[in-house]
């Protein structure tokens, strides 16, 4: 459990942990250089450790909205958190029946706004360790910091997903690139 002292302490530290992250202009997902001047979309379909979110996105309908004016704050998992779905799962989601299905998923990983991890780190804090957000989806994800390096990102179902990357700036929102996939109830 979380004190209040800790927290305070933690969100003091933020600064230094997450202060290159803001300074460095176009870093990098997957060795791809995100350029702070494309959209989400764009920048997503460079990555390649984020081909199976870029097809998923795709096949849902949802590429001109990632690239429309947002702001968004997309927690994006890699392939390797999709791969590590039940066996089946991606290729059932991306049947043309399953597109509501999808959508929903995929929303789910969306939140309206431009958060990044020293405002989301500043209202964990805020709100007592534990941060519930309403995604682009409707569902609600919960958030808390793991550890200096990390935030937890918790779906519905119990989920706890880890931050790998943040403050992927783009034209339209911000990208924390998760390590695992998010699932509404």
């Amino acid at each position: 459990m979380f004190t209040r002292t800790t927290l305070l302490a933690a969100a003091a530290a933020l600064p230094l942990m997450f202060g290159a992250a803001q300074a460095q202009d176009n870093p990098t997902v997957g060795g791809a250089t995100m350029l702070a001047d494309q959209p989400i979309a764009v920048n997503a379909s460079n990555a390649p450790n984020l081909t199976t979110l870029v097809a998923a996105v795709t096949a849902a309908g949802l590429v001109d909205t990632l690239a429309g004016d947002g702001p968004f704050t997309v927690f994006a998992p890699t392939n390797a958190a999709f791969a590590a779905l039940p066996a089946g799962t991606v290729d059932t989601l991306l049947q043309p029946e399953n597109k509501g299905q999808l959508t929903k998923v995929l929303l789910s990983h969306v939140v309206p706004g431009r958060l990044d991890a020293q405002s989301l780190v500043n209202q964990i804090s805020r709100a007592g360790g534990r941060l519930s957000l309403e995604t682009a989806s409707g569902n609600t994800i919960v958030l808390s910091q793991v550890s200096s390096q990390r935030l937890g990102v918790t779906d519905e179902s119990g989920n706890t997903v880890n931050t790998r990357t943040f403050d992927v700036f783009q034209s339209n929102g911000v990208v924390h690139v998760i390590d695992g996939v998010l699932l509404p109830q």
